[in-house]
């Protein structure tokens, strides 16, 4: 059964999966009008492919590391780093360990 989105208003846990990485997939946590927040989880070599989206985006590492390539090349994203990209910013991810991700996105108008 899907996760149901948060609610305005709902507290939502993004820390840290810990012990229950190793089994966790990717969940979406809100799609609203103009936002969507998802936890993205890399199990180790496991990778997500070159792709942009038309709004902006922001990606927190929040455990693991991840290799994270742009348009300034490839860098190592660790607990506590985050990045931001702009519109059609093209990006890959690689988990070099297991990996939870923090990704929002920005959404158009439709």
């Amino acid at each position: 059964m899907a996760q149901p989105h948060a609610q305005s208003g709902q507290i939502v846990s993004v820390r840290p999966l810990g012990a229950q990485l190793a089994q966790a997939s990717s969940t979406a946590i809100l799609k609203a009008g103009q936002l969507e927040v998802m936890r993205i989880v890399l199990h180790t070599g496991k990778s997500m492919p070159e792709h942009m989206t038309r709004g902006e985006a922001t990606v927190q590492c929040l455990e693991g590391e991840v290799q994270f390539q742009g348009h300034t090349g490839i860098q190592r994203m660790e607990p506590g780093d985050f990045v931001h990209l702009e519109p059609r910013a093209l990006r890959a991810l690689t988990a070099v360990r297991d990996a939870s991700l923090l990704v929002t996105l920005c959404l158009q108008p439709g």
